[in-house]
């Protein structure tokens, strides 16, 4: 019981240190709409591993980076407003994971981890899937770093000074892709974009720099991952909500710090 307490932890803290950068930029971009669209798509990756009998954590990265690709360029064409777009796709992604899996009645499909996660079924593949994933997220990050501060502050200034601002922005988002794939199994397909947000915007009553908000709001979502599975062992508690219920919590407090 240990050893599953274990991997649940390493796992936690596996996707809480990355999503804290990644959460920063998606709350400065105002990107959470966009988040909350490829994790509703992740449930369609589910529903074509089950259907092709290939590997779920693959097919969910796939349909992710697909879908965000789709979502670049159909920004691009600007025929309609973003979050109306993004709000189509999203649910239109989650409708057809959920009608396909209703379709293949030979198949079961506990569907409340899908959408709430369970953290404590990880195992060591698990685990290390998730670290190497997001050693590949934080090292592109740290590449990115300045470009990506630069179109945050200012897209056309970040332009006019020779910064490929359509690369940059489609690598933040097939990064945010890669990372909510694989963050599905810790909190859920419904919760992925609470843990990229709530620990973001907590830190960023404690921060005076860029790097601050991006490193504090990983040190927050690991305290959410400590507190929630706590919750989880001691009283019983699904883990996936008992962590984004942690990082609410600690949103909560961080409101009563003074500016």
């Amino acid at each position: 019981m240990i050893e599953v307490l274990l991997y649940a932890l390493l796992a936690g803290l596996g996707v809480a240190i990355v999503t804290g950068p990644l959460g920063a930029f998606i709350v400065w971009r105002r990107m959470a709409y966009f988040g909350d669209t490829l994790a509703h798509s992740s449930l369609l990756g589910v529903a074509l591993a089950l259907l092709f009998s290939i590997n779920p954590t693959i097919a969910v990265v796939l349909i992710c980076l697909v879908l965000a690709l789709i979502l670049v360029a159909l920004q691009q064409q600007q025929t309609l407003a973003s979050d109306t777009l993004l709000g189509i796709l999203s649910h239109t992604s989650l409708a057809i994971g959920l009608v396909a899996m209703a379709l293949m009645p030979s198949v079961r499909v506990d569907l409340l981890s899908l959408l709430f996660g369970d953290l404590l079924t990880v195992t060591i593949r698990d685990v290390v899937t998730i670290y190497i994933v997001g050693a590949i997220a934080v090292a592109l990050m740290i590449l990115l770093w300045k470009p990506l501060l630069a179109i945050t502050i200012h897209e056309e200034l970040a332009r006019v000074e020779g910064v490929p601002v359509t690369a940059v922005r489609t690598a933040l988002m097939l990064i945010i892709a890669l990372e909510i794939a694989i963050a599905m199994k810790v909190v859920g397909v419904l919760l992925i974009t609470a843990l990229l947000v709530i620990p973001a915007a907590t830190a960023r009553r404690f921060s005076q720099t860029p790097e601050q908000m991006a490193i504090f709001a990983s040190v927050a979502g690991c305290l959410a991952v400590l507190m929630g599975l706590s919750a989880s062992w001691f009283i019983d508690t699904p883990a996936g909500p008992s962590i984004v219920l942690s990082a609410g919590i600690l949103f909560v407090l961080a409101l009563l710090k003074r500016e």
